[in-house]
């Protein structure tokens, strides 16, 4: 990045909890996020609370969990002088929001600043609001699509980017579909079958159990005392009834007992069809979880660092959105990836490190073929199939892992990076200081 440097001094995060039925229920997520936020900041004693600046919450779906914007920071105690916003790129939001602290640093407008990422799939994104009418979205699409085949004959031909034709049959279908339908797409685009796809996902659970034996998200996971919510026989929540207080530490989505044979026993994500007649091979089992959770990582100059005397994790070198046809949303990893890596003015094959969001293992293994990355080098301690991907809070988790990573293994250049609903991609590159 241009402009003085920008580092990642440290993250925090809670436990990612399951969206309907998990730990974080009952709990509201700008209280829990305060103290994950409180908690980076106390261990980072010489980063005082009046030198934050500007504090960015990414949130999706919030639906009135935050009272206001700061509510967060102030919650947190940091002084009222201290700015705040809100971001909101879908899956990418708490990515975006440490981008744009990190571009308001390199410029010199700040020295210091929070990027948060909160977010409540499971009572709230996913589980309540107004349905959409289904005649409006039919009625968009069509518009959407008109305007797409004019397009085409004015646009550079972005298919020339990639190793593989995209169908005709995809590029003309729907362009507002749901994430799990772009996976399959993007599955049939790529050739991937069904065990393809249950091996990288039986892989990650098994990496992310491993990694909790090992101790290495212990220093990342805020522990939380929160209320254990009370269920019905449903599975439902009941607000009335208070349940004893729990300490939360772990993420909920990890199966360390999990098999290829269990994983190969699912169905297919109901809804999902394919376009062009082929086997379907999206399963929850393949596919994230929804949750619930907390991210935040702290920013500061380079020279902020040093005359303070804190030893940041990374050094933030290089930083791009990227877009795609909606229609293969889980691609959108290979442009902001390309475009990151000129930012920083370093090849793909440098890269030793990956924290690749799993959105779908679908969308993971086609970026990284295209990208020229080993899969030896991708979320070595476990991804977003167990570890969950709640919204808004991944890509702080993200950036953090990764940064974490590259200290604890010794090496040199990190990326974070993920997918984003309708049609993007984001990603961070980061480089040691040791």
């Amino acid at each position: 990045m241009k402009g003085q440097g920008v580092v990642l001094v440290d993250g925090a995060r809670s436990g990612f909890a399951r969206g309907a039925r998990g730990k974080l229920v009952a709990t509201r997520l700008d209280d829990a996020g305060a103290k994950v936020l409180r908690t980076l900041l106390d261990r980072n004693p010489r980063v005082k609370d009046g030198m934050i600046e500007d504090v960015g919450l990414g949130n999706v779906g919030g639906q009135g969990e935050f009272t206001g914007l700061g509510s967060v920071a102030r919650l947190a105690g940091l002084p009222l002088e201290a700015c705040s916003f809100n971001s909101n790129r879908q899956c990418g939001s708490s990515m975006e929001t440490l981008h744009r602290v990190a571009m308001s640093i390199a410029v010199g407008s700040i020295e210091c600043g929070i990027a948060l990422g909160i977010e409540r799939m499971g009572r709230s994104l996913m589980g309540g609001g107004r349905r959409q009418d289904p005649t409006r979205i039919t009625k968009l699409n069509t518009k959407l699509f008109r305007m797409n085949e004019a397009q085409r004959s004015m646009a550079p031909d972005h298919d020339a980017c990639y190793s593989v034709p995209f169908p005709e049959y995809i590029l003309k279908s729907p362009p507002l579909q749901s994430m799990t339908q772009t996976a399959q797409n993007v599955a049939e685009v790529y050739g991937l079958s069904r065990g393809e796809l249950d091996a990288y996902a039986l892989a990650s659970h098994k990496k992310t159990a491993a990694a909790y034996e090992k101790g290495v998200y212990k220093d990342e996971i805020v522990p939380l005392e929160v209320e254990d919510p009370v269920f019905d026989e449903n599975g439902n929540w009941i607000e009335d009834q208070v349940g004893p207080t729990v300490l939360f530490e772990r993420d909920e989505g990890v199966r360390a007992d999990t098999t290829i044979d269990k994983l190969a026993g699912l169905q297919p994500v109901r809804g999902v069809m394919s376009f062009g007649e082929r086997e379907l091979v999206i399963t929850a089992g393949n596919s994230c979880p929804t949750n619930d959770g907390i991210s935040a990582a702290l920013l500061m100059s380079e020279a902020l660092a040093i005359e303070l005397g804190v030893e940041p994790l990374a050094r933030i070198i290089g930083i791009a959105v990227g877009g795609v046809k909606p229609q293969l949303m889980g691609l959108g990893p290979i442009p902001a990836t390309r475009k990151a890596l000129r930012v920083a003015g370093i090849e793909a094959s440098q890269i030793d490190r990956v924290e690749f969001n799993e959105a779908f293992a679908a969308q993971v293994i086609p970026s990284l073929r295209e990208l020229g990355i080993s899969e030896d080098k991708v979320n070595v301690n476990g991804g977003s199939i167990a570890i969950g991907h709640p919204l808004g809070a991944t890509g702080a988790r993200l950036v953090t892992t990764v940064a974490k990573e590259l200290r604890r293994s010794g090496k040199r250049f990190g990326l974070a990076t993920q997918c984003i609903g309708a049609g993007m991609g984001i990603s961070t590159i980061l480089e040691s200081l040791d």
